[in-house]
């Protein structure tokens, strides 16, 4: 069975790379460019992974994540990009419980990172609504 992204990226750029890149890898995409492309999707279906890009437009990622895991709870999220430190990161408190990828990155460690995360979360399984 093939697993679900719900991605949320607000560069068309980097939505579509990391789109075809978990396509390519057999994952069904729902790219989004904005924190109500999401909510419009998860009225829908359950993903099993949330993807968001650590900042977007309208929001930083993290209250992104906040603001979607209250509409899935237990939801798995990989926060994405973002050039993360372990002694300056902001608002650590609040990525706790995220699952956290900081850039640079390659293809195939982005793809090991999220079936990582899909492994590690494997107990949620979202079920979608009718």
């Amino acid at each position: 069975m093939n697993k679900t992204v719900l991605l949320l990226a607000s560069d068309p750029i980097i939505r579509k790379a990391f789109g075809r890149t978990l396509e390519a890898a057999g994952y069904t995409v729902l790219a989004v460019g904005d924190i109500g492309g999401a909510v419009d999707w998860l009225k829908d279906c359950t993903p099993d992974l949330l993807m968001i890009r650590h900042y977007t437009e309208s929001m930083p990622g993290h209250e992104a994540a906040v603001y979607l895991r209250k509409k899935v709870p237990g939801i798995p999220v990989l926060m994405v990009g973002g050039l993360l430190d372990e002694a300056g990161l902001e608002n650590r408190d609040v990525i706790e419980g995220f699952e956290v990828f900081p850039k640079p990155f390659s293809a195939t460690e982005l793809l090991d990172r999220v079936k990582e995360v899909l492994a590690k979360y494997s107990h949620h399984h979202p079920n979608p609504r009718p």
